[in-house]
């Protein structure tokens, strides 16, 4: 029983939800003994959705390997319709596989289920040990949904402001060493060329005369369908936060600028077209930034906000990058700011 209490403490002791799925499944290493056990998770848009390995242990293996999120060729879903079946059934499946016995218990948030446990052992895992796991997922399920309450915006479910500086400075390296979460399933580091990290700003044009018109619930509901327009437009791994009000950002990885002005443009563009729900069609104004290897927090934020602000004075309904604008002289680099006088 003290081991398992001492596991349990030290699953609940961080609020890193990579280093929290690496130590589930390293306290069920030790306290089950299986060959191997994994945590998946499905991502990707409807009729696309791939198998992300978030942490497998395989043995007596010391660290835990797994897929990056920004990995480009992932299992589909339909290769593994054993875990499909368990997440849409909502319960625990067992069956052989081969000399082996996979079990598989469902992963859930309070919205929806949105992964797979998998057990391999050499036995049938006992119904005590059923019952066992299925008492530390339900402290990880209560854990993480403290997580999702002091990280996310209670109104969209997107990232909320407070969250940035950390998801920030964690998405982009500065500084930071790999972590054991973001090697590859060989257990080796990708040695290569430094990604490219874009952020942009978000702002829709003249939402206080939609408060001022529609109410605030109807303004809170144009908030919520812009959120689910941002998830339908950007990729499951770009980072996506409301600010507060009607601003919102996004941080997210292209390979160059190009890339990144579609992406946004895109956004502009079902924006457009949507038609909101008594309000009709609104617009939003959006400016963004290279992300570069010097950057704070604030100083990219600051880059990509003034960006925005441009597009507003120029007319709104438009996308601005704040490099072009710096190339075609219409605009100055900002002087330098540190995190403490934005956040």
């Amino acid at each position: 029983m003290s081991e398992v209490v001492e596991h349990l403490a030290e699953l609940t002791g961080f609020r890193d939800r990579d280093v929290m799925d690496v130590t589930l499944v390293s306290a069920l290493r030790d306290l089950v003994e299986p060959l191997s056990v994994a945590i998946f998770r499905l991502v990707g848009e409807a009729g696309q959705e791939r198998w992300l390995t978030r942490a497998r242990l395989v043995g007596d293996a010391a660290v835990a390997s797994a897929d990056s999120v920004w990995a480009e060729r992932l299992p589909s879903a339909h290769s593994h319709p054993d875990r499909l079946d368990c997440m849409h059934e909502r319960h625990v499946l067992q069956r052989r596989e081969g000399e082996h016995w996979l079990t598989l218990f469902p992963i859930a948030t309070e919205r929806e289920v949105v992964g797979v446990l998998e057990i391999e052992s050499c036995e049938k895992l006992k119904n005590s040990d059923q019952r066992l796991v299925g008492s530390i997922l339900r402290i990880y399920h209560n854990f993480q949904g403290l997580l999702d309450y002091s990280e996310r915006d209670t109104l969209t479910g997107l990232l909320n402001r407070k969250t940035f500086d950390e998801s920030f400075l964690k998405a982009v390296g500065n500084g930071s060493p790999i972590s054991a979460i973001e090697q590859a399933d060989d257990g080796r580091r990708h040695e290569g060329q430094r990604p490219s990290y874009w952020l942009g700003v978000i702002d829709i044009d003249h939402f206080k005369r939609v408060n001022d018109s529609f109410g605030h619930l109807i303004g809170d509901e144009v908030l919520l369908l812009l959120s689910r327009l941002m998830r339908n437009t950007f990729r499951f791994h770009d980072l996506l936060y409301r600010f507060g009000g009607e601003e919102f950002v996004v941080l997210m990885r292209c390979t160059d600028e190009l890339d990144a002005a579609q992406a946004f443009e895109r956004l502009r563009l079902n924006t457009e077209a949507y038609q909101f729900p008594q309000v009709g069609h609104i617009t939003v104004s959006i400016g963004f930034t290279p992300v570069r290897p010097e950057d704070s927090p604030a100083s990219a934020f600051e880059r990509a906000d003034r960006a925005v602000y441009h597009a507003k004075s120029a007319g709104r309904n438009q996308v601005q990058s704040h490099a072009a604008l710096l190339a075609m002289g219409l605009m100055q680099e900002p002087a330098k700011l540190s995190a403490v006088e934005l956040f």
